[in-house]
């Protein structure tokens, strides 16, 4: 594609998810979110491919029907209340279709059926790009909606999402699948923490985009589509192995590791929130994600599967490491006690 194109893209991109995220006008949000779905979709469909052309299709419907959903719930709010803003109190329905239409966007459970079979059919970037940037305008919308939301309706979501993302990442065997999952799993998490505490919801999304980062550019590095390339990653780089492994703990939120922080926030807020059996709940269904995390590593490090040729010989076409992988892993691995700084001044 030419280079033009792609600066184009790209600007519209970042463009459509910060007019979302600075606006408090229904309509000016719903143009942001539209711009930055005609911006993604050239993106995901390169390299022209029947898989990328599929996923394309199915990412333009799902986002299509979704920001339908949230300008019916707009224009009838301005009907029925007389005005466009967001901060303000909208009408009982708006506020339920818009979070379903949101729900829908962050692929939070029951609504995550697509998300997985996107991620699998375009490649590491652009994966790591829906995982991580596509995020930050539909919770920016949801931040600003906090106040009025059903806070049962969300906790009952977040826990449900985090057992869903557990439970289907543990038969998978593809890398960019079980990040999918992964990310379900982790905005439950995230959606959980909004119902409890703002500056604990930007802790919880600031780590998750770290740690995802990390590890699809760990992924893109190494080039491992599936867990039988990660057995031949040792001879790519012996400290990309062992970082690959750090981070995918982290991610599963084992101490003392990064990923442990937001975890024992949420749990510790729940808790002081009354609500014991909930945090028991959402703790136990992090132990299926933690399994799959724990496979992984395993057999990256410890086994190595059978192979067929041509990924016997994939260490010969090495791939240069990209420079922000040093600073993330430092920062995926050893920022737990930073947790009191980081808390107390997002």
């Amino acid at each position: 594609m030419n280079p033009l194109i792609w600066a184009t893209l790209i600007t519209s991109l970042a463009t459509g998810t910060i007019i979302t995220t600075a606006s408090h006008h229904w309509l000016l949000a719903w143009i942001g979110l539209e711009l930055n779905t005609m911006s993604i979709l050239p993106i995901i469909m390169q390299p022209p491919h029947p898989r990328s052309t599929e996923a394309t299709t199915k990412y333009f419907l799902i986002q299509a029907t979704s920001a339908a959903l949230i300008l019916f719930a707009s224009t009838m709010n301005a009907w029925q209340t007389g005005h466009w803003t967001i901060l303000q109190s909208p009408s009982p329905l708006t506020t339920t279709i818009a979070m379903m239409a949101i729900m829908m966007k962050l692929a939070i459970a029951p609504a995550h059926l697509w998300y997985p079979e996107i991620l699998q059919g375009t490649t590491m970037t652009t994966a790591l790009i829906i995982s991580t940037w596509q995020k930050l305008a539909p919770l920016a919308m949801l931040y600003m909606m906090t106040p009025h939301l059903p806070t049962h309706t969300m906790l009952l979501l977040g826990l449900l999402s985090t057992t869903i993302g557990g439970w289907s990442g543990l038969n998978q065997t593809q890398t960019r699948k079980m990040m999918a999952f992964s990310s379900i799993s982790h905005m439950g998490w995230l959606i959980t923490a909004l119902c409890l505490n703002p500056s604990l919801t930007t802790l919880t999304m600031t780590t998750y985009l770290i740690m995802t980062t990390t590890m699809f550019l760990m992924l893109t590095t190494s080039a491992t589509k599936s867990l039988t390339d990660s057995g031949t990653t040792w001879t790519n780089s012996p400290l990309t192995l062992t970082f690959t492994m750090l981070t995918l703990l982290s991610l599963g939120g084992l101490p003392p590791l990064t990923g442990f922080m937001p975890k024992l926030l949420i749990l510790n807020e729940l808790t002081w929130s009354k609500l014991t059996p909930l945090a028991t709940t959402l703790a136990l269904a992090t132990l299926p994600s933690l399994a799959f995390y724990t496979r992984m590593a395993y057999l990256t490090t410890l086994t190595i599967p059978p192979n067929t040729t041509p990924s016997e010989h994939k260490w010969r076409f090495k791939t240069p490491p990209t420079t922000l992988i040093p600073t993330l892993l430092l920062l995926t691995t050893l920022s737990l006690p930073m947790m009191p700084l980081m808390y107390y001044t997002t």
